[in-house]
């Protein structure tokens, strides 16, 4: 089932494969390794007990998420953490809380106008 928003499906889509792309629990690992500098395929997979072919394959969908990008140096590949996919997941998150917010503060009032019972 696809959902999306009229003029909004791009960003929809970019939102989904980063969702997907953290959903697993080594590629979030592998983004909270990357939090502290950028790193080759060898370092990343040192630290799990996958081989480097598996992890690369984990990177190759954080990469196509747009959570990372990767670059060649002479033979060794490097991992670098790009910021934007979690800026979009932020303001996503903002807007979702406002939303929830503004609901809240409704239900409250609401509540505050209802007349008290005797029990």
């Amino acid at each position: 089932m696809e959902i999306s928003v009229s003029g909004n499906k791009g960003r929809s889509d970019e939102l989904a494969l980063t969702f997907t792309a953290l959903a697993d629990p080594t590629r979030l690992a592998l983004v909270d390794r990357l939090r502290d500098g950028d790193a080759t395929v060898s370092e990343l997979a040192a630290g799990f007990p996958l081989g480097t072919s598996a992890i690369s394959k984990h990177l190759t969908v954080l990469e196509r998420a747009g959570l990372i990008s990767r670059r060649r140096e002479a033979q060794r590949r490097h991992c670098h953490l790009e910021t934007g996919a979690f800026e979009r997941v932020e303001a996503w998150a903002r807007r979702h809380t406002r939303l929830w917010s503004a609901s809240i503060d409704r239900l409250e009032d609401y509540l505050d106008e209802m007349p008290e019972e005797d029990g």
